[in-house]
This record gives structure tokens, C-alpha cells and sequence, in this order.
């Protein structure tokens, strides 16, 4: 998750007096508009709780109203403050922070505590829709929904809660995934849009864990539910022959017989993202990122028109950053920034293990570069459960932080070449009907993409490499 204070604002009290509040954005979007009172309310339970030699610096108080400049000072100060408190992987977890943050939503939106129905969409489309206090936070959503759906309690951990954005055309954006800091409900709300949606789907990446998932029915149905909607949305690719054998299973209901052969197709278990920009292999190049099998997959569009794929694997990333910056709204005019508007532009940095003396910087410019740093941390928490050998359901409730710096002392892997052309043997299916029998395909036909594709390849990492 990435917090920033980008600007601040002067406001009423109770008693007509007025007050700067600082506003906390996570991930670009306004979470809560809270005073330094507080966040000095904080900082002292925090000391408290934890002791002063823990606890980063804290802007001081001053005794006069403050200047402009100070002001500014004052929030670039909270504002590395609280990035400060949330990279620590102590207190940036801690219930006494998480609450915090909480409280300070619900303040700010203005939501009583009270009971309401609330909606969580399946993979399939269907909603579940059940009571709740507004008060809820994630993990208390998680449970209600399990209870609601009968989820055993040792499958709960398999399971997340994913805010998305349905495009006109059925299209899903992963916004983000639900955090302990904050209130479903109140986040569904103040999003004041018809087209978020709040979405139950499976958190784990490796497939070895789908049979643990599968021996119950409700788990079975929800894993079956969203192989079926990846393959529909065209996140997973088939082929003719693989449709056909898809369409056999789903019409003879065999579900597990149905993952099963997902787990063979490309893609299977990745989340897609929505095209952006990368500077890999040159700058300005349009991508089509999605995550899953412990790396990031590009499929890139150069200058051009050729398209490239590759894929970069985690075990191949030293470290990875977020950066945000306020980019002027144009406005019409010769001068972008007379209207005084930004909009906030999220950059995923990683430094790539290129060859076996070489790393390089990678960068992704999309307002889905948080949720792609999720999915980085979260596929490094599973590696190194699996290689502690730990609980895989633990692990699976705990936070996900949004960096990552890997020692010098852990090895890199073997991995295949970056970016080469894509199998023009592989069909894109759009829409499977309810009974997988129609197929149609996006973009241009097989025949046309191999035509249109040379067998040209970047200079990448390959074996001979190490």
C-alpha cells in the first residue's frame, strides 16, 4: 500500500474555529482527512505500546498558528511519518495502527455504526448479499461472507477481498486488495460508483494449493466459478481442441476434471491488468502486464507495431519501489497547469538480476502499479512459507507490504528469455457461454498474428546467462 499526504485543507471546527486537516491518500485515493492532534494521539500510544527507540521522528508541536511554508513543512513531515509507520513491519501491522486508520475512515466519510447489507460478487457474477456494521473490518467481511457461503473456517485463508471496477463492457480492474486498515463497507461507499464492486477470490498463487481447496464443495464451486470466469474474460488462453474438451466437462459437470485441465492452459491463476506504459525494452512502450506464476508477464507493443511477450520472475527481482507524482490535468489550454487540478501517477520500479552481472531497472507507469506491488509481495511471502516450511493458511491472513529488498545471499533462478513472440498457436477466447459453446476471439485471428508477428527476439536473460 502506498500513503501519501498530498495536500492538506483548512476547515471548521464544532466551536467556529478553524483547522488544517492533513489528508491520508492510499493508493492515490483520499482514505481519511484527520488533524496533527491525532496523528499525535498516535504517535504517543504508539511510543507507548512499543517504546521511543522504535517509533520514527515526529514533527514537533509549535506554540503560533502556523505559516504556509510551515504548514507544507508540516506535511511533507506526517507524511513520511506515517510511510514510515506502515513500512515497518511491527507497527505498520499492528492493530493499534490498523484501528487508527479505521476510526479516522469512518470519521471522515461520515457513516454511523449501524447494521446494513452489503453485497460481495462471486467469480461467476452472483451476489451474497448479508447483514453487516458498518464497523466491519476486512477480516470480519471475510468471515461473514464464509459463514453466508458455508466455507469451512481452514479455507477462509485461501480467500481475499478485492475491490474492482466493472468496465461497461464486463471489463474487471483489480483496484486493490481489501486491507486491515480499512472498512469495506465505508470504502464500497465513498467510492460513490455503481461500477466498484467488492469481489471473493482466491489469494494464493501456487496451483499445488488447489487441492486442498477442492476437497470441499463450497470450495470447489468458488475455484470452479473463477477458472471459468478467467477463461471467459480471455485471462486464461485456449486453444480449438482445448475448448472442445472444456465444453465436454462443464456439460458433464465435471468440475474438478474442468480445473484440472485449466491448470495446464497459459495464464491459469493470473491476474490481469489493464494496459499501461513501460520503458521496457524502450520507453513509451504500450504493455499488457499480468501476474501469476511467480512473475510479472509483458506483453508488449513496440514503436513498431511488433508485439513481444516475456516474463520477469520474482526470484529474479532484487527490489522493487512505488513512486507517486501529481501530474497537471490538462485543461484545453497552452498552460496545463492553470487549472490548478492533478491527478496522481503511480510508477512499479524493479531492479532485474538481466544477466549474471547485469541488473537493470524495469518501470511501469499505471494506476494499477500498487496492486502489481501486492502481488510481488505476496508471491515472495509464499515462496519463502513454502521454503520455511510453514502454514500456508497463515501465512495467507497475514498483510502484504508493498516492498521488498532480497539479500545478496538469496539466489536467483534460471529463467526463460524476456520478451519473445508470442504463440500464434494459441486462441483468445472472449466469452464462453454458460455452457462453453461459442468461442469468439479478440483482435486479429491466429493466422493474421503470426503474419503480423516476427520471430525477432530481444537480448534477455537465458540460461547460458549464469
Amino acid at each position: 500500500m502506498h500513503f501519501s499526504i498530498p495536500d492538506t485543507e483548512v476547515r471548521s471546527g464544532e466551536n467556529g474555529s478553524t483547522y488544517v486537516a492533513y489528508n491520508i491518500h492510499v493508493n492515490g485515493v483520499l482514505h481519511c482527512r484527520v488533524r496533527y492532534s491525532q496523528l499525535l494521539g498516535l504517535h504517543e500510544q504508539i511510543k507507548k505500546e512499543y517504546g521511543s527507540n522504535v517509533v520514527p521522528a515526529f514533527p514537533p508541536k509549535k506554540i503560533f498558528t502556523l505559516t504556509p511554508a510551515e504548514v507544507e513543512q508540516r506535511r511533507e513531515q506526517l507524511e513520511k511519518y506515517m510511510q514510515a509507520i506502515r513500512q515497518d513491519p511491527l507497527l505498520g501491522a499492528s492493530e493499534l495502527f490498523n484501528s487508527f486508520l479505521r476510526k479516522a475512515q469512518q470519521e471522515t466519510q461520515q457513516i454511523p455504526t449501524e447494521e446494513v447489507a452489503i453485497d460481495i460478487c462471486l467469480c461467476n457474477g452472483q451476489k451474497v448479499t448479508f447483514n453487516i456494521l458498518t464497523s466491519y473490518k476486512t477480516e470480519d467481511v471475510l468471515d461473514a461472507v464464509a459463514t453466508k457461503l458455508d466455507l469451512p473456517d481452514d479455507l477462509v485463508g485461501y480467500f481475499s477481498l478485492f475491490l474492482v471496477r466493472e468496465g461497461v463492457d464486463g471489463s474487471l480492474s483489480f483496484v486493490r486488495k481489501l486491507q486491515e486498515f480499512e472498512l469495506p463497507y465505508v470504502s464500497i461507499t465513498s467510492s460513490r460508483s455503481s461500477e466498484f464492486h467488492i469481489v471473493l477470490r482466491k489469494s494464493y498463487w501456487d496451483m499445488a494449493y488447489d487441492s486442498d481447496v477442492m476437497e470441499n464443495r463450497v470450495g470447489l464451486n468458488l475455484l470452479y466459478a473463477q477458472t471459468v470466469s478467467d477463461i471467459e474474460r480471455g485471462w486464461i488462453l485456449v486453444n480449438k481442441d482445448q475448448h472442445r474438451q472444456l465444453k465436454s466437462l462443464q456439460e458433464k459437470g465435471s468440475k474438478k476434471e474442468f480445473i484440472h485441465l485449466g491448470q495446464t492452459l497459459k495464464y491459469y491463476g493470473y491476474i490481469k491488468f489493464d494496459p499501461c506504459v513501460t520503458d521496457f525494452p524502450e520507453k513509451g512502450c504500450q504493455v499488457i502486464v499480468s501476474a501469476g506464476n511467480n512473475e510479472l508477464n509483458f506483453h508488449v507493443k513496440l514503436p513498431n507495431e511488433q508485439m513481444k511477450e516475456g516474463s520477469f520472475k520474482v526470484t529474479r527481482m532484487r527490489c522493487w519501489r512505488i513512486t507517486s507524482s501529481q501530474v497537471p490535468i490538462a485543461n484545453g489550454t497552452t498552460n496545463p497547469c492553470s487549472s490548478g487540478q492533478f491527478e496522481i501517477k503511480l510508477e512499479l520500479s524493479f531492479e532485474y538480476l538481466m544477466s549474471k552481472d547485469r541488473l537493470q531497472w524495469v518501470t511501469i507507469t499505471s494506476d494499477q502499479a500498487i496492486m502489481m506491488s501486492i502481488c510481488l509481495q505476496s508471491m515472495v511471502d509464499e515462496l519463502m512459507v513454502k521454503k520455511s516450511g510453514g502454514s500456508i493458511k497463515k501465512m495467507l491472513r497475514k498483510r502484504h507490504n508493498g516492498s521488498i529488498h532480497r539479500s545478496d545471499s538469496q539466489q536467483a533462478v534460471k529463467s526463460s528469455p524476456l520478451l519473445d513472440s508470442p504463440d500464434s498457436n494459441r486462441e483468445q477466447i472472449v466469452k464462453l457461454s454458460t455452457k462453453l459453446t461459442s468461442v469468439s476471439l479478440r483482435g486479429v485471428s491466429a493466422s493474421n498474428l503470426a503474419n503480423n508477428i516476427s520471430n525477432y527476439a530481444f537480448e534477455g536473460i537465458g540460461d547460458d546467462d549464469l
